[in-house]
């Protein structure tokens, strides 16, 4: 399949919700800032495929020695999927290694972050109801297209509390120096 800037336009069928497919190099994709480094795509989200339920789902790739700094998510429940590499689930403070075919959910309120202290990246797929999870990556990140280099790592935005506390997150680890 061809890269597309758009997705696919909705499968028409009467009476029926929205349906449509992506190809492997399809969805909005964005360079993730230090630490995570490395990169997400968002696939699909309730205002892109107009669901009737609120909803975001993607993938992140966090790169090498990298991780996503603790925090919290105060109306959102969080299920993540291991699909490439391994790494560490720290919950509410108890870490669980994760290894493809892992599986986490996380309810609202729960303290979470992910590590990988692994020489390769380490991908999962999540799934964030409702939604937004796709808009906090969007507003943080640098868009990313199939096949470019990876970027040296950059800094978080400098309004990137406003950013977390106006999208998705409760509580996020202020001890990380966003630099």
């Amino acid at each position: 399949m061809t890269e597309t800037a758009d997705p696919s336009p909705p499968l028409p069928a009467s009476g029926a919700g929205a349906a449509r497919v992506l190809g492997p190099t399809e969805g909005a994709s964005f360079w993730q800032p230090v630490p995570a480094n490395g990169f997400v795509r968002n696939l699909f989200s309730n205002l892109s495929i107009a669901s009737q339920n609120r909803f975001s789902v993607g993938t992140q790739t966090v790169a090498p020695r990298s991780f996503i700094r603790e925090h919290t998510h105060d109306r959102n429940e969080e299920i993540i999927f291991v699909v490439e590499g391994r790494g560490v689930c720290r919950l509410d403070g108890e870490e669980y290694p994760i290894e493809k075919g892992s599986c986490v959910f996380l309810g609202h309120g729960r303290r979470h972050h992910f590590l990988n202290p692994h020489d390769e990246p380490m991908t999962f797929f999540w799934v964030f109801m409702p939604g937004g999870l796709d808009d906090f990556f969007a507003q943080i990140g640098r868009p990313r297209r199939e096949g470019e280099p990876t970027p040296e790592p950059f800094p978080r935005p400098d309004n990137v509390a406003e950013i977390e506390a106006r999208t998705v997150f409760g509580w996020t680890d202020a001890a990380f120096n966003k630099r």
